[in-house]
């Protein structure tokens, strides 16, 4: 065996193997800088058309996993490797992972018909499959939320889709429901028109409609009076919360008694 042959042949094979290596990271890098770019524009074209942030993402994911997938084909066949050969592979792969990863694709599924229904969009206040929070992204197999407690959580847009969806923020107003536990000895017909009253000097409270200020129900402890104002679905925590503070400064105000336990015939009298 002639050695010298041996060695300049593997020398000259792992030379062209070496430059090989070296142009198809130069064209990973080159191409990864390009699909970059190509995204930006393309999400700078959807934005300049006001197109919905939701769809912009969600478009942005697909052609991002799209011109990945080209690049590598194109890096393989520089190497030599079918890409013919490459694409029935892929194909069967496909299969197999739908076959073992159904979950994913009906992901996949969902967040497409989502993205069509619209039942929300990025920005919006929901709750969806036992999650509530305000929706971060719709990507291609989950929806992130991010919670009233700051934590980002991720559901999979199939659970997202099948079940129940509540959108807080797809309607103008949004009603706060509070109540007020009266002491048996206050007359239920002036604590209403205090409390209506006190309710609506409150900020962002809406005059039209009025706050509700209604009687509910009757226990031991006596009246409860329902206290409903309406506000703009972002002021919502601030009415819930400043309701709170103006109930309890109306009855301090009045000098409403605190509530105690009464008699069930107290409360049949009242009744």
């Amino acid at each position: 065996m002639d050695i010298t042959a041996v060695e300049t042949f593997l020398r000259v094979t792992a030379l062209q193997l070496g430059l090989k290596i070296l142009a198809a990271i130069a064209f990973w890098v080159v191409g990864r800088w390009i699909i970059v770019r190509v995204i930006a524009l393309v999400k700078a074209a959807m934005d300049r058309k006001q197109l919905d942030p939701t769809l912009s993402k969600y478009l942005g994911t697909i052609i991002n996993a799209t011109l990945n997938i080209a690049l590598v084909i194109g890096i393989l066949g520089y190497f030599g490797v079918q890409t013919t050969s490459f694409a029935a592979l892929l194909a069967g792969a496909g299969l197999a992972i739908g076959a073992a990863w159904s979950g994913l694709l009906g992901n996949f599924a969902a967040g497409a018909f989502m993205l069509v229904l619209r039942p929300f969009k990025v920005g919006d206040f929901v709750s969806v499959a036992g999650v509530t929070g305000t929706v971060h992204e719709l990507g291609l197999f989950g929806t992130t939320l991010i919670t009233p407690d700051n934590v980002m959580t991720l559901v999979g847009n199939g659970k997202v889709f099948g079940d129940t969806i509540q959108n807080f923020s797809a309607l103008p107003l949004r009603r706060v429901d509070r109540t007020a536990q009266l002491s048996g000895a206050v007359d239920p017909a002036e604590a209403s028109a205090r409390l209506r009253d006190a309710v609506a000097r409150i900020p962002n409270v809406m005059a039209s409609p009025p706050p509700e200020v209604n009687l509910l129900d009757l226990n031991l402890l006596g009246p409860v009076l329902a206290v409903r104002p309406y506000c703009r679905p972002d002021h919502y925590w601030q009415v819930y919360f400043d309701t709170n503070e103006a109930i309890v400064r109306t009855g301090k105000e009045a000098g409403w008694p605190a509530p105690t336990p009464v008699s069930i015939s107290r409360v049949q009298q009242l009744v």
